[in-house]
């Protein structure tokens, strides 16, 4: 029986525990918030701590899900780790590329699963999107325009837009062109936080393509949407509907397709790597990159530059 913890069960994590009881592998809670994590054990019948020591010393288990704010992903993770435990730490991975490189270091050494949760890589409208890509069914990509808009959510205090929503965007857009940016230009805004809550970010890759990011926390309405122009189609893809519409020479193509649930597949690709017999979907090197992208849009917003990328 897989076991599986929760740590933090706030806007994202108490969505961890829901589906890993769907798949009976939710095995404990801890959250510092006593009552919060009382009443999620309670209606899950798990155990609950809101410590990660107690936790450690009365549970076992096969992974653990660290759905905590980003700036404390790393002193977590690497307790964790140092204690061999399988993690997938939600996204940013950290908020730095040197936390990042060490957490790479600790998983090698522990011989421990790390992997991020970069969910819309589960999404099935990227993953089809992706697979017209590599067949050229519609030419050649020219570029990839991002659009994801809502109000700020309650629960994010530690970082800005960037490293909360459009790194969703990042990482999708190195996935889909499978290639690094090599410049950065980014113009970010706050209206009503001490973070930034409004972002445009262009992503510059050889050959020309780009990749163009917008994100804020300013509009009333929920937008997650995506378009990819190519030489002989545009192609439009709605993460939350996961409808797709392709339009082609005046006409307008959408595809019948299954909706599936991308945190269920996210949980699943992690815990087939926990037991050794799948490669996590976000690999350490891509959830770097990613934080390294986010850090030179933070940097170019700050300077007004573009700023120059040798990713590896």
């Amino acid at each position: 029986m897989v076991k599986i913890a929760v740590i933090g069960i706030g806007g994202w994590g108490k969505n961890h525990v829901r589906a890993l009881s769907e798949l009976n592998a939710l095995s404990a809670i801890c959250d510092a918030d006593t009552s919060r994590a009382e009443t999620f054990a309670n209606k899950y019948d798990v155990n609950s701590y809101t410590s990660i020591d107690e936790m450690l010393k009365n549970e076992t288990f096969d992974g653990v899900i660290i759905s905590t704010p980003s700036s404390t992903h790393f002193t977590i993770a690497k307790q964790l780790m140092e204690n061999g435990i399988n993690i997938l730490v939600e996204k940013p991975m950290a908020p730095s590329s040197t936390e990042c490189e060490q957490m790479r270091i600790i998983a090698k050494r522990n011989n421990v699963v790390l992997a991020t949760g970069y969910i819309e890589r589960f999404n099935p409208v990227v993953n089809e999107v992706k697979n017209f890509i590599s067949e050229k069914k519609y030419g050649d990509v020219l570029m990839l325009e991002f659009h994801r808009e809502s109000r700020m959510p309650v629960n994010i205090h530690d970082v800005g837009i960037i490293y909360d929503t459009s790194v969703h965007d990042i990482n999708t857009a190195l996935y889909l062109f499978d290639d690094k940016p090599n410049m950065v230009f980014a113009r970010a805004g706050s209206v009503r936080g001490t973070h930034e809550d409004f972002a445009a970010i262009i992503l510059g890759f050889k050959n020309q393509k780009t990749a163009f990011i917008a994100s804020n926390w300013v509009t009333p309405k929920k937008v997650r949407q995506f378009n990819v122009v190519c030489t002989d189609a545009i192609i439009l893809g709605d993460f939350i509907t996961q409808e797709i519409k392709i339009d082609q020479d005046g006409n307008t193509i959408i595809p019948r397709r299954e909706v599936k649930e991308p945190l269920m597949l996210e949980l699943k690709n992690f815990i087939g790597a926990v037991y050794g017999n799948v490669e996590t979907l976000i690999s350490v090197d891509d959830a770097i990159n990613t934080t390294r992208v986010a850090e030179a849009a933070l940097l170019s917003s700050k300077t007004g530059s573009p700023i120059y990328l040798d990713l590896k």
